[in-house]
């Protein structure tokens, strides 16, 4: 009797499992990569340069409200996305009914950053208990929110705050996660995807995010999938800023880009909100606003034939297009 045969047996079982999961990615991401470029659906040629200029964050604050409106106001800064958990999402909201034509998405909202200036969830607290801190806020960071939510209320909050955005007159374009926090893992970002598709709207997805294993099997050929997104680092000093973008935005290539901002003005109200956290602080924002409404940055995207999109146009390129929803 050979004694190794039934461990045999469920190597080989083990095995044929993790190839055929391979295999199952592997075709997945093929099937992204298959599909007519993004640039193409849009009708542009395929040496177009195409550019989201897209402001986070918008109702965290009335400074970062003020700045992102007067940003998109310019048209150099074209898209924004809010939170609407946050104490001065019914400001931007009043702004999104008053100017329909604006792109605007939702920032969903799992994470609750500052030190002395939090929020919650939407829903009752004793609904989505998962989601909160010791303190009874959202967590204050991506990794610590994804290692403790069940992603079954994560998917009740953020339909929470899509209702909420509807029904204060919002009608949004796109979807994206507040600091990523929906992006974490397979559980999380399957939620996106499925609250996405049954919202009729594009979510933030990256080439980059779509080559990631779990990603990859979740996503269909029709899922909307940009080239890249530009972010600036937390290792650029303050006096490289302006440097740093200019040469970002030089060696954009053809294709569908995105580039992140936050705004606000480096006033009271964000030192106080941002104290000890310089990272994405008044500094940061109001350097970023400075560049961004900058005569500079106009004739760079003259310069380097760079036209500008939006989300607005980037789902109307898709088959479902865009559900408005009345009030």
């Amino acid at each position: 009797m050979n004694l190794f045969r039934p461990w045999r047996g469920r190597k080989i079982l083990i095995m044929r499992r993790r190839i055929f999961v391979a295999l199952a990615i592997a075709i997945a991401a093929s099937s992204v990569r298959a599909q007519p470029t993004l640039a193409a659906r849009l009708g542009y040629p395929s040496d177009a340069k195409l550019l989201i200029v897209h402001a986070d964050d918008l109702g965290m604050a009335h400074s970062v409200n003020a700045a992102a409106i007067k940003a998109l106001e310019t048209g150099l800064v074209n898209s924004a996305s809010i939170m609407v958990p946050c104490p001065w999402f019914p400001e931007i909201a009043s702004y999104a009914r008053e100017h329909s034509d604006a792109d605007l998405g939702l920032h969903l909202t799992l994470t609750s950053e500052w030190t002395s200036f939090r929020w919650g969830p939407v829903l009752e607290k004793e609904s989505v208990s998962s989601l909160l801190d010791s303190s009874g806020y959202l967590y204050a960071t991506e990794s610590e929110a994804a290692a403790h939510i069940d992603p079954q209320q994560a998917e009740a909050e953020i339909r929470a705050q899509i209702a909420r955005a509807r029904a204060a007159g919002i009608r949004p374009t796109h979807l994206d996660s507040h600091m990523g926090t929906l992006y974490q893992n397979k559980a999380l970002f399957e939620v996106l995807m499925r609250v996405a598709r049954d919202e009729k709207l594009p979510a933030r997805i990256s080439r980059a995010h779509a080559e990631e294993p779990f990603r990859a099997a979740l996503l269909r050929p029709d899922d909307v999938v940009i080239d890249r997104i530009i972010s600036i680092g937390s290792d650029v000093p303050p006096e490289q800023w302006s440097r740093w973008y200019t040469d970002a935005i030089r060696k954009i290539e053809p294709g569908v880009t995105e580039i992140i901002v936050h705004l606000a003005h480096d006033d009271a109200e964000m030192r106080a909100i941002t104290v000890n956290h310089p990272h994405w602080g008044a500094g940061w924002r109001q350097r970023d606003f400075d560049f961004f409404t900058s005569k500079e940055f106009r004739r760079l995207l003259r310069d380097n034939n760079i036209h500008l999109i939006t989300w607005r146009e980037v789902a109307k390129a898709e088959s479902f297009g865009i559900q408005f929803h009345s009030p």
